[in-house]
């Protein structure tokens, strides 16, 4: 299987995204950057199509010929909104794109599409928020990535860890001052 193959469907995947594709062309397959950054948008981009496009009409088919999924969904639906909707009910769109952007476990295309699905955000509004934070995850994905690279060639793997804890500590500290 050729390389540009095996890091679009690692983007397509719902565990790594572009957030696995992008590190891999990178360092293990030695892709260019806009060849890495280009096949891992479009890999992550297709998925998040069809789910936008398709978790409504599928839910309501499953709600409509199944109870299980009807008291499932009804259930699933209240307590997202009830834990949720301060801030998708504020800030829609733009809070979409941010949550997908945010390069963390969980917060991607897949993710993102189940939440504009969750607060009924239209195709129209919600894939070009997924688009958009898809687009700024890859670009921190791929400044990450290539500083790391950067700072693992000049000063060895020490220092990259040393930069990773010192950069979560601050974060740590950040969301603690919050």
């Amino acid at each position: 299987m050729i390389p540009e193959l095996k890091v679009f469907l690692i983007a397509m995947s719902p565990f790594f995204e572009l957030r696995g594709s992008i590190p891999v062309a990178l360092t293990i397959y030695h892709m260019g950057v806009v060849e890495s950054f280009v096949v891992s948008f479009l890999g992550n981009l297709i998925p998040a199509f069809f789910l936008v496009s398709f978790l409504g009409p599928i839910s309501r088919w499953l709600s409509r010929n199944f109870a299980i999924f009807e008291r499932f969904f009804s259930w699933f639906f209240k307590r997202t909104e009830r834990n949720n909707n301060f801030l998708f009910k504020k800030y829609g769109s733009i809070a979409l794109a941010l949550f997908v952007a945010i390069p963390l476990p969980v917060t991607g295309a897949w993710t993102g599409s189940v939440v504009a699905f969750l607060f009924n955000i239209p195709f129209k509004k919600a894939f070009p928020s997924i688009a958009l934070g898809i687009f700024l995850a890859g670009v921190i994905v791929t400044f990450a990535t290539k500083g790391g690279i950067a700072i693992e060639s000049y000063f060895g793997w020490p220092a990259l860890l040393g930069a990773l804890l010192l950069i979560g500590l601050l974060i740590k500290v950040k969301k603690n001052k919050l």
